[in-house]
């Protein structure tokens, strides 16, 4: 049973799925990735979300640049939640950024920063904990490892301005 899919608009987009897919492994996410245009494959997009939906997939992540059209076709091909990363491509990647926010009344894409596929990956995690006490479990332990390593880097700048001798007393 797939959990997530993921989708790419371009090949060129590997480096902020395989961000996503780091999340997937260390939570234990059952995903497929793939590539798939809106515009210039929307028949294979359209067999990739049917597919996913004979799996009982719970969730998308589609990742696009430029005009970003990805999320929002997805979104109108499902009622499963469907996460958009926008990606850096033109325009510092606000292009994208706006074009997967500003989706029309009905049809909402969850949309996390450019180039976060990490967080869009724990968004999905947190969708799929929402029914699934183990999971919630492991990203609460997360989040606490994310606390504790904050601290340790507070203190190991305390120690290095210490050192240098340019602590706030």
């Amino acid at each position: 049973m797939t959990d997530v899919v993921i989708i790419l608009g371009s090949k060129s987009d590997k480096e902020v799925a395989r961000k996503a897919t780091e999340v997937f492994d260390r939570f234990g996410i059952e995903y497929t990735i793939t590539v798939a245009s809106a515009h210039r494959t929307p028949a294979r997009l359209a067999e990739i979300i049917e597919t996913a939906h004979k799996t009982d997939v719970k969730a998308f992540i589609a990742i696009a640049g430029l005009s970003a059209h990805l999320p929002g076709v997805v979104a109108s091909s499902t009622i499963k939640p469907v996460i958009g990363v926008p990606v850096n491509s033109a325009l510092d990647g606000i292009d994208a950024l706006l074009s997967i926010a500003q989706m029309p009344t009905g049809i909402p894409v969850a949309c996390v920063g450019i180039g976060r596929g990490d967080n869009a990956a724990i968004l999905a995690v947190q969708l799929l904990a929402v029914e699934n006490g183990e999971l919630a479990e492991k990203l609460s332990n997360y989040r606490k490892e994310l606390v504790e390593m904050i601290e340790k880097d507070a203190e190991s700048l305390m120690d290095e301005l210490v050192t240098e001798g340019r602590a706030a007393s």
